[in-house]
């Protein structure tokens, strides 16, 4: 794998400036998962007022809602969500620091306006993928909403995790060009 570019998260502005769609990229450290029921609660959250349970500052999220591990396991078969159920919440949460997203399927119109406004990237894992990335996380909390159940926001710690940058803060979009030639 060594024409990937290595990340360490938390991205930094400067990584997120760096980024460019279609390039292939190992994440490495830590970042939260999320998905549609976990995403609306903090734009409730943040719509009436309240303080979140989570820093998203920084932060990048994975859409995944992992399967239950097994006893030798740190996390069960954890592939991405198809991203665009999150749009309705995504741009909010960018403006409050969100660096990165991480999913699949092509982003809206709102969410690339916010990319680009507040310097965020979004990432793709390939779906169908989800045991083979599960070997990239080295480590797993539940930090919110755990009654949400595969849904809850967890932390993760991972390493070497393969994306791809799907749309960058520039307006650079692989999804125009075919994503399909940069997952060989």
């Amino acid at each position: 794998m060594e024409d990937r570019k290595q990340i360490q998260l938390p991205l930094t502005a400067e990584d997120v400036e760096g980024l460019r769609a279609g390039e292939r990229v190992l994440l490495s450290g830590p970042m939260l998962t999320g998905r549609d029921a976990a995403n609306k609660r903090l734009v409730d959250l943040l719509d009436a007022g309240d303080p979140l349970p989570v820093e998203i500052e920084g932060e990048t999220i994975y859409f995944v809602g992992p399967s239950p591990a097994k006893p030798d396991q740190v996390i069960g078969s954890c592939g991405p969500t198809t991203s665009y159920r999150m749009d309705p919440y995504s741009p909010q949460l960018i403006a409050l620091g969100l660096r990165g997203m991480i999913g699949k399927g092509a982003r809206g119109p709102d969410v690339v306006e916010a990319m680009k406004k507040h310097g965020a990237v979004y990432f793709t894992a390939v779906g169908g993928a989800g045991a083979l990335i599960a070997q990239s996380v080295k480590s797993m909390e539940i930090v919110a909403y755990e009654d949400l159940g595969p849904e809850a926001i967890r932390r993760l710690v991972v390493e070497d995790f393969p994306v791809i940058v799907a749309q960058d803060a520039h307006g650079g979009n692989q999804y125009e060009k075919g994503i399909n030639e940069y997952a060989r």
